[in-house]
């Protein structure tokens, strides 16, 4: 069970009292008892019950801390609205998405709405499905572009500008938040992709926590690209501003300059998009060691290559080894079994480091 933060002594096992809870013998062993009826009768279906266990445990110690109304109403909120946007992505679970942001004013005569237009449907003819913000401007071209069918609104209440966008208006994939950040958790983690054309300052938040997100390692690596219209200086004057303030100042490393892609050309936005999963998969840790899974599997001479490139600069011990099985400790419920594995000892320095490996796993 994770440990909960505010409780210095917090134990790792449930059944334990920790500091503040009621110090009555047996209190503890019955809240367990109660909380293993209660999954037994109502979520017999679900075989994950530590995990449903240590969230009800989490809502007795919300009680016990004396949470305000106002406090519980916000987790129970926000709980809600991630409950139901799950619900309706899950049955889409297998098919890449790219989330599109861009302004709300662009008029549907611009050029940068019809470089969304087509954009949109571009990726869905490669078979992949946009997420927006539901609104007008360059949310509803992408929307156009890929059609209702191929299109998830995740809408935000506000009491001016926004609107639903006509394409996606009424259609099943779309979820109305009233937070921003349960909202923001969704274009992050349902994406394989972020595209970002000219807006204001939602935009520009949007890129720049993708590109924290990325930088931290908070997210799995993705390709993030930012288009301007044929002929545009809307993302050229920001990549000046980054290189002129942010790298000349070391505030951030040259290296971090790729994580993201610049241009005016749809078809390499979309190579830039669909190329990085070219043989590149998906990627998550077991244990000390990252995994990469890959849809088919390197060469010895491409492996031998990766290491010497990548071993004195990426590694933080050992060499990258190649699988054709799950590895141990993946658990019991592994995903895509089928897929060869990369796995190494990243040592956490560069993220960017990363990003050229992949890109040269897919090059191989």
């Amino acid at each position: 069970m994770a440990k909960d933060p505010t409780d210095k002594n917090d134990p790792t096992s449930r059944s334990c009292i920790v500091p503040g809870e009621p110090a009555t013998p047996g209190w503890a062993a019955a809240r367990d008892a109660a909380i293993d009826d209660f999954l037994a009768r109502f979520a017999a279906d679900c075989p994950d019950h530590d995990v449903l266990a240590d969230l009800m445990v989490a809502i007795t110690r919300v009680a016990r801390d004396g949470a305000g109304r106002g406090d519980l109403k916000l987790l129970t909120n926000s709980f809600k609205e991630l409950r139901y946007a799950f619900k309706v992505f899950a049955p889409y679970h297998g098919i890449r998405k790219v989330s599109v942001f861009g302004s709300a004013r662009t008029p549907s005569d611009h050029p940068e709405f019809l470089q969304a237009v087509e954009f949109a449907r571009r990726m869905r003819e490669r078979q992949w499905m946009i997420i927006t913000g539901a609104g007008d401007g360059i949310m509803g071209a992408a929307q156009l572009g890929a059609g209702r069918t191929g299109s998830f609104g995740v809408a935000i209440r506000l009491p001016h500008e926004q609107r639903t966008n006509v394409v996606i208006a009424d259609d099943p994939k779309l979820i109305h938040f009233k937070y921003f950040f349960t909202r923001k958790i969704l274009f992050l983690k349902e994406a394989s992709a972020i595209a970002l054309f000219p807006g204001g300052y939602g935009t520009q938040d949007e890129g720049f926590e993708a590109l924290t997100m990325i930088q931290t390692g908070k997210t799995n690596l993705l390709p993030l690209v930012m288009i301007d219209a044929p002929g545009g200086t809307y993302w050229q004057h920001w990549r000046t501003y980054l290189k002129a303030e942010l790298v000349l100042n070391r505030m951030i490393d040259e290296d971090d300059m790729g994580l993201f892609k610049l241009t005016d050309d749809i078809d390499e936005a979309v190579e830039e998009i669909v190329g990085f999963y070219r043989r590149y998969h998906s990627m998550r840790y077991v244990g000390s060691r990252l995994m990469l899974r890959l849809s088919s599997p390197l060469p010895p001479n491409a492996i031998e290559r990766l290491n010497d490139t990548y071993a004195s600069t990426l590694l933080s011990e050992g060499r990258i080894e190649q699988h054709a099985a799950p590895l141990e400790g993946e658990g019991e419920e592994i995903e895509y079994p089928e897929l060869p594995r990369l796995s190494l000892a990243f040592n956490h320095k560069s993220i960017a480091q990363l990003r050229r490996l992949i890109n040269d796993i897919n090059a191989a």
